[in-house]
């Protein structure tokens, strides 16, 4: 098993919870939204924001595909280490998704921490959260 996975475990900062099914599909609607009004707010234009939006898009598709598993995060460092354990080892999804997740995670903490945002981090934070979100739900079956 991935050591950062067991870590995250250990920590309880993943845990197995049960009837997580009837999470999955309000953390899809939750993407959607936070993806269209990334879009919306791109247009703007409000790059900071629009970068925050993507990667919460982002971050609920990781937490549907977390519930589907029996999961539940309590860190947004451990979600990304979860989904590189559960899909990634496992095969059923490229280590490239978790790198967008990575890339976009850090785009969002510079821009809303460091107030250091730009049209090109917005667009790829926004298209990371858009193929990110296509196959979770290519996945999902949904």
């Amino acid at each position: 098993m991935n050591k950062d996975f067991e870590k995250c475990l250990k920590n309880r900062r993943i845990v197995k919870q049960d009837f997580t099914d009837s999470l999955i599909l309000p953390e899809l609607e939750d993407s959607r939204s936070d993806l269209l009004r990334a879009q919306k707010t791109f247009d703007e234009p409000d790059y900071k924001w629009a970068t925050i939006q993507a990667y919460y898009a982002m971050f609920h598709a990781a937490r549907a595909l977390l519930f589907s598993k029996g999961y539940r995060e309590k860190s947004h460092v451990c979600l990304k280490y979860a989904i590189q354990a559960l899909y990634v080892d496992e095969g059923l999804l490229d280590q490239r998704y978790v790198e967008q997740f990575d890339v976009t995670m850090l785009l969002r903490e510079t821009a809303d921490y460091k107030r250091d945002f730009s049209k090109q981090g917005a667009e790829v934070a926004f298209n990371s959260a858009k193929d990110f979100l296509a196959k979770t739900e290519e996945i999902l079956g949904s």
